[in-house]
């Protein structure tokens, strides 16, 4: 058995939240574990020192590792024991305490009900609200109903035999119903009230919280203010929506992602309203496909004329053209009716969200495993006619806002794929506004002097984004420095700026280069070209954000200051929002699902 490669599988692994499942040679599940962030947990089982003997043990036997993202913890958590509940993996029996979900269970039959911890069966008569991630979230919750509805938490026999208000009475954290200091219909209402709150249907008690919050920091009461923040970030634990766990459906949601020519079809089985399984599929297909035509020949090719259950429902990540004839045919195969969308809410949209996320975040992997990349360079040596094949890359690429806050990237790529230690950017300085010419002179200017002066590393080809223009730049700069072993390759966007149909130029035979579309080549100089682009962005809008002093909030479009304030007031700081998922951050009353997005990815250019 050739040993598990976890330093290469580690190198590509993302930092956000989610699940792993780590599998022997032939495939089998050994252990699932959830992680908040899925590098650092993983990491963890390849130290040297401090390891235990079972996870010594099962260390030696993992072959491969999946991972499935999520939007939180609380969603890794659920999905996590879902499988566990599924699979039974021989490593989480052993190390793990597989216990039930808990619940908050409602007594709601009696006259003044009690609002209490539950775990196990629901034997008893009254509403039950769940699955919480972990018993300390159920107490942390009955915490807050305690403080905020002063709600009785005492079982039947405490309630039935007091004369006197106990000690929750007098530090104000229950009505006292046992001795009647409250009546049976107000007692009701704060009934109703926290039921609302358990259901996450009603936001008064954030805002209230947000506005004492707010209150406190004018007074300058800061320990004050720390409190009501840490309550706001309990509350917002609490009310996570659980898109990983419904009370029912069927459905096989597929998500499908595109990039630098490569295609990842991700799916997620939902049976019973529990996510059972996901698989991973990498069709070869023509890079000017879309998600939807790649979706339709997909699901063709899938279900029909095949053995595989066809279940009720089946969600895309992207609409279809072609829909009422698949669902004609799916409908016919299966038997019974059949429904085919793009277009959900409420749970099934967080299933849709999270399938779409896992088929990026695939892709991501696939591009970037060694295998991949070197068959990449090696169609690279036979595009470019090279006698040897390439050992490093580098690609150029400007950007700027109307001539403000002009920066360059230069990124790196070799047989490992991004390269992202020697990545560089350079703050352009000195020349007119928007002039990209004189920029791009800079930047290659400073970076191959010190080539000049014996540091750093020189690359095989250089790649500029752009025409013949900025092409012509990296000619003069490297004959100026008299470096004459660099191959310099322009990539234009072509006549309709469509991906794959770029434009290759060789300044040594002042001639354009035709590539096929779906040449593994050009993907290589498509994902670089890409990953240079998204550099120079990302540092650009740092540099402007920096000059300008301003929010990060108010680059987004429709967010104005009233928004501002309320996300402020919500999550306390920038930092919390940065952290925030989708759902949260739409949580805010004035924010609706399309401007959450917008957002997140507003705060998150690299993902």
């Amino acid at each position: 058995m050739e040993p598990f490669n976890s330093k290469e599988f580690l190198a590509r692994l993302t930092t956000r939240p989610g699940v792993y499942q780590m599998r022997d040679e032939q495939e089998k599940l050994l252990y699932i574990g959830k992680a908040k962030n899925l590098k650092n947990r993983v990491s963890s089982y390849f130290r040297s020192t401090g390891l235990t003997t079972k996870t010594q043990s099962l260390v030696t036997k993992i072959a491969s590792i999946d991972i499935t993202i999520t939007h939180g913890e609380t969603e890794a958590l659920l999905l996590e024991q879902s499988l566990i509940k599924q699979y039974r993996p021989p490593y989480n029996i052993l190390l793990r305490d597989d216990k039930s979900y808990p619940f908050i269970f409602v007594n709601d039959k009696e006259e003044y009900p009690s609002v209490t911890f539950h775990r196990g069966a629901k034997r008893r008569k009254g509403s039950y609200f769940g699955p919480f991630p972990s018993g300390t979230a159920v107490r942390e919750t009955l915490n807050i109903l305690q403080k905020v509805f002063q709600i009785r938490q005492c079982d039947e026999s405490f309630f039935k035999n007091r004369s006197r208000a106990c000690l929750q009475h007098q530090i104000k954290r229950c009505s006292a119903p046992c001795v009647e200091l409250i009546s049976a219909e107000s007692y009701r209402a704060d009934i109703k009230h926290a039921i609302m709150f358990l259901q996450g249907k009603s936001n008064k008690i954030m805002s209230d919280l947000a506005q004492q919050m707010e209150q406190a920091s004018m007074q300058l009461d800061f320990e004050r203010a720390a409190i009501i923040r840490d309550q706001i970030q309990s509350l917002q634990h609490v009310q996570e929506e659980q898109s990983v766990i419904s009370n029912a459906g069927n459905a096989d949601v597929i998500g499908c992602a595109i990039e630098h020519g490569a295609v990842c079809v991700y799916q997620m089985f939902v049976r019973g309203g529990r996510v059972i399984g996901s698989k991973a599929l990498y069709p070869k297909v023509s890079i000017e496909e879309s998600e939807a035509e790649v979706l339709s020949a997909f699901i063709a090719q899938w279900y029909l004329g095949t053995n595989r259950e066809i279940p009720e429902s089946i969600i895309l990540s992207h609409p279809l053209n072609d829909t009422e004839v698949l669902v004609e045919a799916l409908a016919q195969q299966r038997g019974a009716k059949i429904e085919l969308t793009a277009n959900v809410r409420a749970d099934r949209a967080g299933w849709q969200r999270l399938t779409q996320t896992n088929a990026e975040q695939q892709l991501i992997n696939q591009l970037a495993s060694k295998k991949n990349i070197f068959k990449r360079f090696l169609s690279l040596q036979e595009v470019l006619g090279l006698e040897d094949i390439p050992k490093r890359l580098e690609c150029f690429d400007i950007s700027h806002s109307s001539g403000e806050a002009t920066v360059a990237s230069c990124v790196v790529f070799d047989h490992n794929g991004p390269l992202k230690k020697d990545y560089r950017r350079f703050n352009i300085e000195g020349i007119t506004g928007g002039d990209d010419y004189a920029a791009m002179h800079q930047a290659l200017t400073r970076r191959f002097a010190k080539i000049k002066k014996g540091e750093g590393k020189k690359p095989d080809i250089l790649f500029i984004d752009g025409g013949k223009g900025q092409v012509t730049q990296a000619v003069d700069v490297l004959k100026s420095l008299e470096i004459y072993d660099i191959q310099v390759i322009g990539i234009a966007k072509g006549v309709t700026r469509k991906p794959g149909l770029e434009v290759l130029i060789n300044p040594d035979t002042n001639q354009e280069i035709d590539v096929a579309a779906d040449t593994a080549g050009l993907h290589l100089i498509q994902h670089i070209r890409d990953e240079s682009h998204r550099f120079a962005i990302t540092g650009h809008r740092a540099r402007r954000a920096k000059a300008r002093k301003r929010s990060k909030l108010e680059d987004i479009e429709g967010i104005g200051p009233k928004r501002r304030r309320e996300l402020l007031k919500h999550f306390g700081s920038i930092g919390s929002i940065e952290s925030a998922s989708i759902e949260e951050i739409k949580k805010v009353s004035s924010i609706s699902t399309a401007l959450a997005q917008d957002i997140y990815a507003s705060l998150h250019p690299d993902r």
